[in-house]
């Protein structure tokens, strides 16, 4: 939790001033005993009605008091921790984004979903508590035993010898709780995955007909869980009747040996009343505190799984040391080479081999460069390497001249237009998902874009047109419609680069075919890779690079890589007739 007790920088006069008051709501609820004490030892004893009065009224002020500090201390206290869980969510969503696709890979959606929602939850509630409790608790405590002190030197060795032991009950149970909240919290991660992914792949279940298996393993993943946190309760549990015992023998033993001192002369009945009192507010001072160090427990647990996240640095550190909008940079002056690949070797984090190995090749400006090859062959990995979602294991990729390393990223993505295999739309509208490409897209530019992917037709036949609304992941269009809106709003977008990766999947032949004829005959200048394993898809292409197993094994034309490729002239007999594949 210290790690994370940067986030309450802005809000330190609240987390001051919400202990502060909690302090002086401490100071009254101490002063309280010694009144009641007067009360019996004066008022009752004499009976002096207007002196009990007094002392009555004198109780109300400081009840009065106290409760406006705390509603005081409460405000504060949630105030700050508000701000804290608001900071640090919006800061660790910002570190998220900021990590490439290895570490994303590696850490896992579903945990890292945990982690920004229960996990700083958890620790937002903690830091609510810390913050009114973590001072008032242990300053009654300490109150109260100085108080006792005053009253008698004698009858406060059983405080000293309570307190302690309650010290003990709550470190043992905090030490023995954290490690078991922190499993916890990892069972909820595997419960959200199993969720997430039930529901995405819901169509999936149903249509194995998995659905009696799935809940099985549901179930038994969700009592696993439950059975951690019956652990964790038990741990719990044990500190309130611990505490009690221990604080209710103390009060036996203050009310046995303070009578015989009242017998003896040495108090009066209403101190032994006031020592009494202070040990039930030790009881429930220690009661909050118990409840503190669960919350507490709790919270530094999550803090445990949020600091692993933020301790997660990038494995790819972005360029820009050079001004990347000064005329120079990132401009090929030798020639109108768009993207070279020199010997490049690709590796995904954990993999025992390469998934591209020593691939060379350049794309001139205008140019479109088809990529075909089997399953896994490394074709996404290519096309992955350009906007660098990930840096090679060896080799350059070089846009406009430039080592992608030495772009920002924004402006090596700037000059990108990327269509990916999954089609992905956000909840919205046509227009707004249209204009992610470029925010100031005109209805002008984006209906443009809509033609060359061949969505206009479908878009224009909706009643709300560009204000039609999108569900979330797109669920309300079919595949086709959506990978059409993802190439219009890659287009949207004017990129001098786009790259097309097995985006026209969903779509039947004569669309795929208009859809390369448009882009071939309306996007003049831009650098275009498709991705396919359709020989249709990519047989006009300018050059096309056929992979098989991460190697490239062919670069040339249609008619060059019939007669020089046997992987390529393979692919081709495998989906074309013999007549076809000869008359092209």
């Amino acid at each position: 939790m210290f790690k994370l007790a940067g986030y309450l920088r802005h809000y330190k006069k609240e987390s001051i001033i919400g202990p502060l008051f909690k302090l002086l709501e401490a100071c009254f609820e101490l002063i309280v005993p010694l009144v009641m004490a007067n009360m019996i030892d004066i008022g009752i004893k004499n009976a002096d009605v207007p002196y009990i009065w007094k002392m009555g009224g004198l109780l109300v002020f400081f009840g009065v008091l106290g409760l406006t500090c705390s509603l005081t201390a409460q405000y504060f206290a949630a105030k700050a921790a508000m701000g804290f869980g608001t900071e640090l969510r919006r800061d660790m969503f910002g570190h998220i984004n900021g990590l490439s696709y290895t570490e994303l890979d590696k850490i896992g959606t579903s945990t890292l979903v945990t982690r920004i929602t229960s996990d700083i939850n958890q620790a937002q509630a903690g830091v609510n508590l810390l913050l009114r409790l973590f001072l008032r608790s242990p300053f009654i405590v300490v109150g109260a035993v100085i108080m006792a002190f005053t009253i008698s030197v004698r009858l406060s060795v059983i405080f000293l010898i309570a307190v302690p032991l309650l010290a003990l009950v709550i470190y043992a149970v905090m030490a023995a709780g954290i490690p078991v909240y922190r499993r916890v919290q990892n069972k909820l991660d595997r419960v959200l995955r199993m969720t997430r992914e039930n529901l995405t792949g819901a169509r999936v279940v149903r249509a194995f007909a998995r659905q009696e298996d799935e809940i099985e393993e549901f179930d038994e993943t969700t009592r696993q869980l439950q059975k951690i946190q019956l652990l964790a309760g038990k741990i719990s549990a044990f500190e309130n009747p611990i505490t009690y015992t221990i604080v209710n023998l103390a009060i036996i033993a203050v009310l046995w040996f303070g009578g015989k001192q009242v017998d003896g002369g040495m108090i009066t009945q209403g101190e032994v009343i006031a020592l009494v009192n202070y040990m039930t507010q030790i009881l429930l001072a220690l009661v909050a505190l118990a409840n503190l160090i669960i919350s507490a427990t709790k919270a530094s647990a999550s803090a445990i799984r949020i600091n692993e996240v933020f301790a997660v640095t990038s494995t790819m550190q972005e360029g820009g040391e050079k001004n990347p909008k000064s005329p120079e940079f990132g401009k090929n002056t030798g020639n109108d080479t768009k993207v070279a690949f020199q010997n490049v070797s690709a590796v995904y984090q954990g993999a025992k081999a390469e998934a591209l190995t020593g691939i060379s090749f350049s794309a001139q400006a205008g140019e479109t460069i088809g990529i075909i090859g089997g399953t896994g062959s490394g074709k996404s990995t290519l096309v992955n390497l350009i906007p660098r979602f990930y840096d090679t294991a060896a080799g350059t990729v070089l846009v406009d001249g430039t080592d992608v390393r030495e772009y920002s990223f924004l402006a090596l993505r700037g000059k990108i237009g990327i269509v990916p295999q999954q089609a992905v739309l956000f909840k919205g509208t046509i227009r707004e998902n249209i204009r992610w490409g470029r925010e100031d897209a005109a209805d002008e530019d984006i209906y443009e874009a809509l033609e060359i992917a061949q969505a206009r037709e479908f878009v224009d036949s909706k009643p709300e047109g560009l204000d039609t609304r999108i569900s979330q992941g797109g669920k309300n269009l079919s595949g086709g419609q959506r990978q059409r809106l993802t190439i219009a709003r890659a287009l949207a977008k004017k990129p001098e680069i786009l790259i097309l990766d097995d985006s026209a999947s969903a779509l039947d032949y004569a669309t795929d075919a208009r859809l390369r004829r448009a882009i071939r005959t309306k996007t003049s200048g831009i650098t275009v890779f498709l991705v396919s394993q359709r020989v249709a898809t990519v047989r006009q292409a300018d050059k096309i690079l056929v992979l098989d197993d991460g190697r490239l094994v062919g670069v040339g034309t249609h008619t060059e890589l019939l007669d020089t490729c046997p992987v390529y002239k393979e692919i081709c007999l495998s989906q074309l007739s013999k007549e076809e594949v000869a008359g092209a």
